[in-house]
């Protein structure tokens, strides 16, 4: 039996064909730059387009600081290949010269002209586009091609279905008629629990065309977890589902529904959905308040030049999406019309080469931000295809299925994901037909060298690996995917377009080659408009600024190395720091990846009094595992051997459970807390979790074990 071969950080994966890079998005982009505003991206990697510095302010940062080459040589030898460091640098300068080119090359419209681009370039506080008005589901709808599909969904339990555009759109202009009727004005909020299906993409357009603002959680969060967050926001109408299936079991959330709704008390209307039993929907609230989707759509057909979309301000909110909600109430991020409208046009455009046709898939709840990048795709006239149910129902490879099923040329997924899939011992190459298959895209946590790997050996050679990193608070990418640039194990591509991305160290200095703060050091027009209820702007600053002022802080550790390439190591307020020096969580994860006994781990670093620290790593053992000294040795031998002796934790203790949020991410800062003695109340927010049992063992292991003193 042949043993897989050891993929390190920095071997060459995959090289873009000529061709492809020939047909790149991006490609086009410099073409038309060239020929339209005369802005040529030639000579050197470092060196700047052609057109006059007084465009911009100028980068925030020396140049020196990122000097360096973009690409190999060999990866830069063909002439049709754009030196996207020389673009990357042009746009982060000239800002208004940048985003301009976005909105006239993606073709963004508005009913009422913009006096500028960017009125003030201050961080908090940059307006962009002043004066325009438009409306995000006007640029969706604008796609509506009768006898065309729209999008396709599947479920557990329906196979790949599609639904055309002129359902779609027609649903859309009923369901925004009908809540006009029903009294919802432009600000108001629209709420829902709705798992990925087409109601809640309808739901989520007729509520922005008409002004209102949607924000949504999926079905299996707790009652107590949506008020936490839907309260904030004194909604007006909610629309929430009978229940949702999955791993072949079905939930009926009735009961909760009907708590979450008694629990909103601003309420006016509660629409429910039948999931789990179409067509037979009941009211969820008393008299005419209680409503079902049947009875919302039961209305006239609207046609489109009889429907008015409400015209906004670029910067009045669409949606609002919560941030984990790890620690306190989860903080409600509101997002503009217009910023999340270029962000999208150019990150889906640029940095994920997707055009009209294409059929894209992420497997995603509509509580995380990976929905709205989903539905989003709209926009391009791409195909978004929705799955509701367990990724490994009926079997581990139920997602492979799904797309040889549905023709995607995008898959995305988490990098845990790929853990399912190596343990499972699937090989999607071997028994699926993904030759549409063109591009995958993995989020959520940082992405290790072999996992990369592991989609060359398993389903395609040529196949291009778009890592990236973003967040819910900008609904965007950071630093992800070029087309045209080769892709390397463990690493990112490349910082996006518009993006300022740097690493900063203490000083408050771009470092390269050195792990540092994720900042940004100019504005991006999908920056948070606000927080919902922070009137004065205080806890907006202190949750990105306050670090840096004038700069946002990201909460990762981060680091650029020559070539532009990109490393996201873990949250920096989850910091692992061993003599004064700095360690990513995110590589201890990638040697745990390689120790076959182990399932998972988290690990966290406690400062303790008197300048001391303990580093304990907790594991999860794959089955029939029981932690012993050997496994113990050669958990420590391996960071120890992939990294430096400083990776190596202080002890090494098996659990039945990693805490993780409900969108999967692991919970290091409330496991520090929890160990230094914090109750787990004002710990954790157990509502956000996925298996909130789990910190049990923790606060027990806190309060019974002699390793480390709490002072």
């Amino acid at each position: 039996m042949t043993s897989t071969p050891v993929t390190h950080e920095g071997d060459l994966l995959w090289t873009p064909s000529s061709g492809r890079v020939a047909r790149a998005n991006l490609t086009a982009f410099t073409a038309w730059l060239a020929r339209e505003r005369g802005l040529r991206f030639g000579g050197s990697a470092g060196s700047g387009p052609t057109a006059p510095r007084s465009a911009g302010s100028g980068p925030t940062t020396p140049r020196s600081a990122d000097s360096g080459p973009t690409t190999p040589r060999s990866a830069g030898s063909d002439p049709a290949t754009p030196p996207y460091d020389a673009l990357w640098r042009w746009s982060v300068t000239d800002l208004a010269g940048f985003w301009q080119a976005v909105w006239d090359y993606c073709g963004v419209t508005s009913s009422a002209p913009a006096t500028s681009v960017l009125a003030s370039r201050a961080m908090p506080g940059a307006r962009w586009f002043p004066g325009a008005r438009l409306n995000y589901a006007e640029h969706v709808l604008r796609n509506e091609r009768p006898g065309t599909t729209a999008l396709l969904y599947s479920s557990e339990t329906t196979p790949v279905t599609a639904l055309a555009w002129e359902t779609l759109a027609g649903q859309v202009r009923v369901l925004a008629t009908r809540l006009r009727e029903l009294g919802v004005r432009p600000g108001d909020r629209v709420v829902a629990c709705l798992p990925n299906i087409p109601h809640a993409v309808a739901a989520m357009l007729a509520t922005t065309s008409i002004g209102a603002i949607w924000a949504s959680c999926s079905p299996d969060f707790g009652w107590r977890g949506v008020i936490d967050r839907f309260a904030q926001l004194t909604p007006k109408v909610l629309f929430c589902v009978d229940g949702y299936r999955y791993g072949g079991t079905e939930y009926d959330r009735t009961a909760q529904m009907r708590d979450i709704a008694d629990g909103l008390t601003s309420l006016e209307y509660v629409v429910s959905v039948g999931n789990l039993h179409p067509g037979e929907a009941r009211p969820l609230a008393p008299g005419g308040r209680g409503l079902t989707w049947d009875q919302l759509l039961d209305h006239p057909p609207v046609p489109a030049a009889g429907f008015r979309f409400e015209q906004v301000s670029f910067d009045h909110p669409l949606w609002i999406l919560f941030s984990s909600g790890t620690t306190g109430l989860p903080k409600p991020i509101m997002h503009g019309h217009g910023g999340i409208l270029v962000e999208q046009l150019k990150l889906q455009t640029f940095h994920m080469d997707l055009r009209a046709g294409d059929r894209m898939f992420f497997f995603t709840t509509t509580g995380w931000m990976m929905w709205n990048f989903l539905v989003s795709s709209l926009l391009l006239r791409v195909c978004p295809v929705l799955y509701d149910g367990n990724p490994a129902y009926p079997g581990p490879d139920a997602l492979w299925k799904l797309a040889a099923d549905a023709g995607v040329c995008f898959f995305g997924a988490s990098p845990s994901y790929v853990d399912l899939m190596t343990r499972a011992g699937v090989v999607p190459g071997e028994t699926h037909d993904l030759s549409a298959l063109q591009t995958v895209i993995l989020a959520g946590s940082p992405v290790s060298a072999d996992c990369g790997a592991w989609f060359y050996r398993n389903v395609k050679q040529d196949l291009w690996l778009a890592t990236g990193s973003g967040g819910t608070d900008v609904c965007a990418g950071f630093v992800g995917g070029v087309p045209t640039l080769p892709v390397y194990a463990g690493e990112i591509q490349a910082r996006h377009l518009g993006v300022a991305a740097h690493a900063f160290n203490d000083r408050g200095e771009p470092v390269i080659d050195e792990v540092g703060e994720l900042v940004i050091t100019e504005p991006m027009p999908s920056m948070p408009v606000g927080f919902w209820g922070d009137a004065d702007g205080t806890r907006y600053r202190e949750s990105y600024f306050a670090e840096f002022p004038g700069i946002w802080r990201q909460g990762d550790f981060f680091r650029v190395n020559a070539r532009g390439g990109c490393f996201v190591l873990g949250r920096s307020d989850a910091t692992l720091n061993r003599h004064g020096v700095r360690i990513g969580t995110a590589e201890i994860y990638a040697a745990l990846a390689s120790v076959e006994e182990v399932q998972d781990g988290i690990i966290v670093n406690l400062d303790l009094p008197g300048g001391g620290f303990f580093m304990p790593l907790f594991v999860t053992l794959a089955d029939g595992q029981v932690l012993t000294d050997a496994i113990r040795r050669k958990i420590c031998d391996r960071l120890r051997e992939q990294y430096t002796p400083r990776h190596v934790p202080d002890r090494v203790i098996q659990v039945a459970d990693i805490p993780a949020t409900l969108t999967g991410k692991k919970m290091e800062v409330p496991v520090r807390k929890l160990l230094l003695g914090v109750p787990v109340e004002k710990a954790a927010n157990v509502n956000a979790m996925a298996n909130p049992g789990s910190l049990d063992e923790f606060v027990r292991y806190a309060r019974e074990q002699q390793d480390y003193p709490l002072g």
